[in-house]
């Protein structure tokens, strides 16, 4: 059985008295802020109730090593090359120190209601199934690449520094030489982190001086691709930053390619990168990349911290690096 302790403003409080306030036996309390899945519902919320209401939170074994992983499913959203490159890393370091790992598609997690785990880990995941997770589970919950909403307690971000990585891009296309750079931001307005990409272009953009104007920056699906760059070809665009998707610097380029355009002697190309794609494309891609190994290692430390009752970071922030290859040349 996990042995919890309680604290409130540095004051220990014993578990009996978290039981007599719910009403509940002490072995009760234990199971349920160790998550067991013989508990029943209303028990459950009368535990969490409590603990609200008094400000107590507790401090989990850290003999359970349990971690849940919250993925996309992977037919419905277009982030799969994205949770692949995040998963290869995070197992990889959740592994190294001690953790097992299971597996939920974002549709299944009914499931986490009859399973014991420590803590979990959403990646990519926008779903109203992980709101007020404190009314639910004393455990933490990680989530990669989207913002914590902040109305729960035990639940912390880690991502990608957005505002950098497209001033990264923009300055590497500028320090090329390109005075009018056309951008195209995969995915759709107002979903996952294309609004935060959006801005950083635009005030990228504006920063260096440069043509800023609505049309040079599209937000379109790889569908679209190939009406989207005639449209910015036809701005008299110089440079085209690709960002996001699967493989939306590959598709880009490909349509480039149709339009007659040479990269970089015409077009000088930077897009998101792509293991086993971007560094083997004709001319191979100079790129922005996610430091992928930063992030696994911060939500294993996050995990780390909140299973010893430490304090962990509401949100951290991990830079993007450039990788400078063919389809770009400094001028």
């Amino acid at each position: 059985m996990n042995q919890l302790t309680w604290k409130k403003e540095g004051i220990g409080m014993k578990i009996q008295e978290i039981a007599e306030k719910a009403g509940v036996s002490i072995a009760t309390v234990s199971r349920v802020f160790s998550h067991h899945p013989n508990i029943r519902k209303e028990i459950r919320e009368r535990v969490f109730s409590v603990a609200r209401e008094s400000g107590y939170h507790p401090r989990l074994s850290t003999k359970q090593r349990n971690v849940v992983i919250v993925a996309p499913y992977k037919l419905v959203y277009p982030v799969q090359a994205y949770v692949e490159m995040v998963m290869t890393e995070l197992t990889r370091e959740l592994s190294l120190r001690g953790y097992r790992i299971e597996i939920l598609p974002h549709d299944n997690l009914e499931r986490l209601e009859s399973i014991q785990f420590c803590g979990a880990v959403s990646i990519g995941v926008e779903t109203p199934l992980l709101e007020r997770w404190d009314e639910r589970f004393a455990l933490p919950l990680i989530l990669v690449d989207r913002p914590a909403s902040g109305s729960s307690r035990g639940v912390f971000c880690v991502r990608s520094d957005e505002a950098q990585g497209m001033d990264l891009a923009i300055s590497h296309l500028a320090r090329c030489g390109c005075r009018r750079i056309g951008s195209i931001i995969h995915g759709r307005r107002n979903t996952g982190n294309v609004e935060l990409r959006r801005n950083g272009v635009m005030a990228a953009l504006n920063r260096r001086g440069l043509p800023a104007e609505e049309a040079l920056i599209r937000v379109a699906l790889p569908d679209d691709f190939m009406e989207e760059i005639g449209k910015l070809l036809r701005s008299g665009m110089d440079g085209l930053f690709c960002c996001g998707g699967g493989n939306a610097g590959g598709i880009a380029a490909y349509a480039l390619s149709l339009y007659g355009k040479r990269i970089p002697e015409e077009i000088q190309l930077v897009s998101s990168e792509r293991a086993q794609i971007s560094r083997y494309c004709i001319p191979s891609q100079t790129t922005i990349s996610q430091d992928y190994s930063a992030v696994a290692s911060a939500v294993a430390s996050a995990l780390d911290s909140g299973l010893r009752g430490e304090p962990v970071p509401a949100e951290t922030v991990i830079p993007y690096r450039l990788i400078q290859r063919d389809s770009t040349v400094l001028r």
